[in-house]
């Protein structure tokens, strides 16, 4: 099983881009759904993450104001929107099934291979 994320790339600071999380493996809307980032050198880190049934939506501290998360279930596809990039968001970005709650996200449980987001001048 494995969930494929794309959209990644180089953008300067204040630029944005949306990230894509699918797979051909199960229906994504029915788990719950995370985006995790891990930089050289430093933990990883669970961004973002949307509930089963859309009811609980959860974002770090540092990404409030400026990531969406959302789904399609029509396309199988969860986004990751990132608008008002900074030089701190530059990491591996991937997606994952994990729990999700008010509190956070759990451990990743199913993911793949992750896309790369450089943001700089």
């Amino acid at each position: 099983v494995q969930l494929q994320a794309s959209g990644g790339g180089l953008v300067q600071p204040g630029g944005s881009l949306r990230l894509s999380c699918t797979t051909s493996d199960f229906a994504l809307g029915d788990y719950s759904i995370g985006w995790f980032r891990q930089a050289p050198g430093k933990e990883r880190e669970g961004v973002s993450c949307i509930s089963r049934g859309d009811d609980i939506i959860y974002y770090i501290d540092s990404v409030k104001g400026r990531f969406t998360i959302s789904r399609d279930n029509a396309k199988n596809t969860v986004y990751l929107q990132m608008n008002n990039l900074k030089p701190e968001d530059t990491s591996l970005y991937f997606c994952a099934t994990t729990p999700c709650s008010g509190d956070g996200l759990g451990y990743p449980v199913a993911w793949g291979a992750g896309t790369l987001v450089t943001v700089s001048s």
